[in-house]
């Protein structure tokens, strides 16, 4: 029978192999990613990822899969709470405090969703990415709103990893700035011209 301090030991390994995991997919890349990298890294061996994650794709899920539930409940909360300009500037800024918290898994399932079509897990964010763009699209949204929530979604996922990479230290910017700056951005492409807030 194992003892309760094995317990916390197995959790910890699982959550650690989760988060490196995560930072492979979302640098190098789903398919350049091997379990063998991530063991490296992580400081386990291959077989201790194995332990825990059946497969890569096994541990891709768990590892983005909390990603997504916070996606589909801020979703519900959004087209639960109408679609006025009011509305939709909440949105805006929960959806920037989510996007800042989930950084490396929404820029995998974001960036990378088309290469890993057939995924489960991925089929499942880019049904909640697909509810997102219509409920703030709404339903007869023009060609350039649809690219306006694309470019988005797509840049404001870029720029909290990708473009994280070619800035020089002085350059980073905290979580406060990248907040503000977020919430202005994305309230430029996705509200209309009255709902915008002028920060």
């Amino acid at each position: 029978m194992p003892s309760d301090e094995s317990a916390p030991s197995r959790v910890r390994a699982s959550d650690e192999l989760r988060q490196v995991a995560l930072e492979q997919f979302s640098t190098v890349g789903f398919a350049a990613s091997s379990l063998q990298q991530i063991a490296d890294r992580a400081g386990y061996s291959k077989s201790s990822v194995l332990y825990h994650f059946a497969s890569k794709e096994a541990l891709l899920e768990a590892a983005i899969d909390p990603a997504i539930d916070r996606l589909e409940a801020l979703l519900g909360d959004f087209v639960a709470g109408g679609r006025s300009s009011a509305a939709r500037a909440v949105f805006i800024e929960r959806f920037v405090d989510f996007l800042l918290g989930n950084r490396l898994a929404v820029h995998t399932f974001v960036n990378q969703g088309q290469s890993l079509r057939g995924l489960p897990v991925i089929e499942r964010a880019t049904t909640a990415i697909r509810g997102l763009a219509g409920s703030v699209s709404n339903g007869d949204a023009t060609t350039a709103e649809q690219m306006r929530f694309g470019v988005a979604l797509a840049g404001a996922t870029y720029m909290l990893v990708a473009g994280a990479m070619f800035l020089d230290d002085d350059q980073k910017q905290n979580d406060d700035d990248l907040r503000a700056g977020l919430v202005s951005v994305l309230s430029e492409l996705l509200l209309t011209a009255d709902g915008r807030t002028t920060r």
